[in-house]
């Protein structure tokens, strides 16, 4: 936002929290293959790590999505930045800032998604608020899979 008010940027923040210490709710994001297992649909290809891009499939949204990792510091935060339309960042992408804190002795993990850099229109909005739903979607399929192993997703959005 300028100085006079005047909105420059869209973005959002979702966050909750998981009975699991830090470092396994850190590794359920970074690692692929669990990644896989409850978010990914069509799977995740490569670790999430500093300066690597990689590709998460999703069978019930069109096509695979190559991600990059602008920063990783296990177990703390990973920061990704993938394509979007309708957005301010370079080259078109929006940034996403996964911040993951120990709670209760670190027997319970607070998970904060934060995405930046959507123009502040109608279609910035369109997908903002989209992608809102899918973050906040990934942190409760994120819980039920390491406290039940249930997988939350399957079947949700087709």
């Amino acid at each position: 936002m300028t100085a006079d008010g005047t909105l420059t940027e869209l973005s959002f923040t979702v966050s909750g929290r998981i009975a699991r210490p830090r470092a396994e709710v850190y590794e359920a994001v970074a690692d692929p293959a669990q990644l896989s297992r409850y978010f990914t649909t069509g799977g995740a290809r490569g670790r999430l790590a500093p300066g690597e891009q990689v590709v998460w499939d999703f069978h019930d949204f069109p096509g695979a999505f190559p991600v990059t990792v602008a920063e990783a510091d296990p177990p703390r935060r990973i920061v990704i930045e993938w394509s979007g339309e309708a957005t301010t960042g370079d080259g078109g992408n929006t940034r996403v800032v996964f911040e993951f804190d120990s709670i209760d002795d670190d027997t319970r993990t607070l998970v904060t998604i934060t995405e930046t850099s959507w123009q502040p229109s109608r279609e910035g909005a369109r997908a903002a608020f989209g992608n809102c739903e899918g973050w906040t979607g990934m942190l409760a399929a994120l819980k039920v899979w390491l406290e039940h192993g249930i997988n939350l997703r399957e079947g949700f959005y087709k």
